[in-house]
């Protein structure tokens, strides 16, 4: 399963519980079946999201989606190729070169209550989390679909899993 998304969480969120469609993703992660949450999709995850209010998300990965801080010299949307640096092995980077960049766009970003799910981060004025894993979840907050060979890669390691 694959939960893509671009645009503002709450509205988000709104049309994943109208549409019914929390139980069936939290049952399909449960089951030990591969899941990718992509940029939104990867924030969903989360307990709470800070953006334009306070909306509870899906609550499966403890922690909270927060802001950029205002900082001269660094624009918000984060938007544009970045590099990662990663923490520790992933299946989703088997054959892709250590500190790839990849293509972000967002204006919030993920903090984890387990860095034992951190992945890769990313420098943008704060060091954030832009790939967790645990067991058979895998997010990114970059969209893979824009890197071409190495986004091509990764979604297939994901293929494979």
């Amino acid at each position: 399963m694959v939960l893509p998304g671009v645009g503002a969480f709450r509205d988000a969120i709104s049309e994943l519980r109208r549409r019914e469609m929390v139980e069936p993703i939290k049952a399909h992660i449960a089951s030990g079946k591969p899941f990718l949450g992509i940029c939104i999709g990867l924030q969903l995850l989360f307990d709470v999201s800070y953006e334009d209010g306070e909306y509870e998300g899906l609550g499966i990965i403890p922690g909270k989606v927060v802001r950029f801080p205002d900082m001269p010299d660094i624009k918000v949307p984060h938007m544009g190729w970045n590099q990662l640096e990663t923490n520790r092995s992933c299946p989703l980077f088997d054959d892709i070169p250590e500190q790839s960049h990849f293509y972000f766009v967002h204006s919030y970003y993920v903090e984890p209550a387990d860095d034992d799910v951190i992945i890769a981060q990313t420098e943008h004025g704060v060091t954030f989390v832009s790939v967790i894993q645990r067991d058979n979840l895998f997010a990114t907050q970059f969209h893979p679909e824009k890197r071409q060979r190495q986004g091509l890669k990764l979604l297939e390691n994901f293929s494979r899993l």
